[in-house]
């Protein structure tokens, strides 16, 4: 089978497009535009790992060029989309909201759009559990009225869901939402916690706890996201003859979160990372910050329910993978 998957040379993308790959059952096209915000450095290191595999191409490109996209997915014509491309970051939203327009909306409506002129079987696009906003109950609900987004990029990408919703209505495109709560692991992204708080460890660096280390956080091991990422994508919405018919079961359409359901403090976090690395952390302690939740933690009644997601990594073990690939990949770095 085909798969066309955006935002290839990223965290979550790379690793979703190694495990597709290396099962020998699909042709795998990865779609990056390799923009500088986080490490170019090692989105290519990303890319030569991928460039191994006899089922993966690469192509350089813009999603956001909806003329080019969509001469790009029509010629590969994908049987399955997995659009994981996108402006990341939530305080770097406060600096330069054009990027999130530019990649999170305009992006994510050339993709759609894409998919409408040759459908997919399934399109399952990365959504956030930014999108919950301040009136969230602990663990975040799908259904739950969340209130209005602390960030623009939680803004972009709440939107997306809206987007996509209105293209599963008008136009039949089968649809999933993924919301990703704090993703860690090898190849992890430079700008997150784990690989910030590793790199400030080893460098003799001051670790900088916002809330006093009393934000909690749900890291979820990569391997456990893939899972959850291709379960989803193979099993798309297909209503069952139980179900009522489509104009009162509403488009096929669905939105989960994907993340592991243990939130831990920071501060705990932090001496969890200083054990592994062998090193004493210098700590700075900060008040709150305006834009970030003081928790997050996703039940998951809903994804495991429909494909049996059930993540397996501990922190414990998942660090301790993580900390292997940093002493190796980033010794030098």
């Amino acid at each position: 089978m085909k798969v066309l998957v955006t935002g290839a040379a990223g965290f979550i993308g790379f690793h979703v497009c190694q495990r597709l790959a290396l099962s020998n059952q699909c042709e795998v096209l990865g779609v990056d535009n390799l923009n500088d915000y986080a490490s170019l450095e090692l989105k290519r290191a990303r890319l030569v790992e991928l460039e191994k595999l006899a089922g993966f191409r690469f192509v350089r490109a813009d999603f956001a060029d909806a003329s080019a996209f969509a001469g790009l997915h029509g010629h590969f014509g994908p049987d399955y989309v997995v659009h994981l491309g996108a402006q990341t970051g939530v305080r770097y939203s406060l600096e330069n909201p054009a990027a999130y327009v530019h990649s999170n909306l305009d992006g994510f409506a050339s993709v759609l759009e894409a998919a409408r002129r040759r459908p997919p079987k399934h399109l399952v696009f990365a959504s956030s559990s930014s999108v919950y906003g301040a009136n969230a109950r602990v663990p975040f609900r799908e259904d739950d009225d969340a209130g209005p987004p602390l960030s623009f990029y939680a803004a972009t990408k709440k939107a997306n869901e809206a987007m996509a919703y209105s293209y599963a209505h008008s136009f039949g495109l089968n649809l999933t939402g993924l919301r990703f709560f704090t993703v860690y692991g090898p190849w992890g992204r430079p700008d997150m916690t784990p690989l910030l708080f590793a790199r400030a460890i080893r460098d003799g660096q001051p670790v900088r706890l916002f809330n006093h280390g009393r934000y909690q956080r749900d890291f979820t091991y990569i391997d456990d996201i893939v899972d959850g990422v291709l379960k989803v994508l193979l099993h798309p919405f297909a209503a069952s003859p139980a179900d009522p018919p489509p104009e009162k079961s509403g488009p096929p359409w669905r939105l989960f979160n994907i993340g592991h359901n243990r939130p831990v403090e920071m501060a705990l976090f932090v001496r969890m990372l200083e054990s592994q690395l062998g090193r004493p952390a210098q700590v700075e302690m900060l008040p709150p910050v305006a834009t970030e939740m003081p928790a997050t933690c996703a039940d998951l009644t809903r994804i495991h329910a429909a494909v049996g997601y059930q993540p397996k990594v501990t922190l414990e073990e998942g660090l301790r993978r993580f900390v292997d690939w940093f002493r190796g990949y980033q010794g030098g770095h």
